[in-house]
């Protein structure tokens, strides 16, 4: 199985109807995806994104990552390749509105276009033009804010990403990974072990697992990237209740597998009761987390 499909596979091995897989998404984007938000504010504050920064954002998912940057005058453009429904939220979200006869239409042409969403391989991004400088054709900031270290073969799928990404951008520029933390620093680590314990160990792809110290540099040695530099943050995962709880979590597709391998009824029933621990007496829940970051540089 290419690297590829098994991204493809992680997506998508647990609901495959489509209420199913659009629900999904819309959880991800409601719920889940803004935990991940302190992540995304170091990195452009480390890497001062700002008006001249053209960046492209790997799995950009319902594009919160990408709107941040943008609100900080960015030019962005953004690649889902295994997403579609998630890809559909980030349009609802960064597509201007205005009709062409509206006032101020001027100002919503220029933001769209310095607002780019590509259903497709990186590949179909090659065209990295910016309209105020037609000159600068290439990227200067890859992200790929989507964790590595928790699923077998994750780090393929980032691994032939960067393969299509990094010829995209120019020489110096910074491309950025991220995983999750050391496990004894996640508290959610400890619920994700119930994927581990109901997935078919005989899967491979797909299945949970602990993530690994070096997981991000091995990522950017295989893409013939140069590191320079790291960090943590921070990323503490709050939800209103149980019921959000369980809707983001699984929305992360984590528990692909195990749903596979069982069922989701069961998958839910165990994931929250590993969530009772992390329940506050006023219902909501909360999991501190530390995640990282690996700024690498194109060759």
């Amino acid at each position: 199985m290419t690297p590829t499909l098994v991204r493809q596979h992680l997506h998508h091995a647990g609901p495959t109807s489509p209420a199913d897989l659009s629900a999904r998404a819309r959880d991800w984007s409601e719920i889940q995806e803004r935990m991940l938000v302190p992540l995304y504010e170091a990195v452009y504050e480390r890497l001062e994104v700002a008006p001249r920064t053209r960046l492209l954002g790997l799995g950009c998912g319902s594009g919160l990552a990408l709107l941040m940057a943008a609100s900080r005058g960015a030019a962005v453009t953004g690649v889902e390749p295994s997403s579609p429904e998630r890809l559909a939220l980030a349009r609802e979200r960064l597509t201007p509105m205005a009709p062409p006869t509206a006032p101020g239409t001027e100002g919503a042409r220029a933001r769209a276009a310095r607002v780019r969403l590509v259903d497709g391989p990186p590949r179909a991004a090659a065209d990295g033009t910016d309209p105020a400088d037609p000159s600068r054709a290439a990227y200067d900031l890859v992200t790929a804010f989507e964790p590595i270290g928790c699923l077998a073969g994750d780090s393929e799928g980032l691994g032939e990403l960067l393969a299509d990404a990094v010829p995209l951008a120019e020489r110096g520029a910074a491309v950025v990974l991220a995983g999750w933390g050391p496990p004894e620093r996640c508290a959610t680590a400890a619920v994700l072990r119930v994927a581990a314990k109901l997935a078919d160990p005989t899967r491979g792809a797909g299945s949970w697992r602990p993530a690994l110290r070096d997981d991000l540099e091995e990522v950017a040695q295989r893409a013939g990237l140069a590191p320079d530099g790291s960090g943590r943050v921070a990323c503490p995962f709050g939800y209103a209740d149980l019921d959000s709880a369980v809707r983001g979590l699984l929305s992360t597709g984590l528990f692909d597998a195990a749903i596979t391998a069982t069922d989701r009824e069961q998958v839910d029933k165990e994931l929250t009761e590993a969530l009772h621990p992390h329940q506050r007496r006023d219902g909501t829940v909360w999991m501190p987390n530390v995640f990282r970051y690996l700024i690498a540089r194109v060759r």
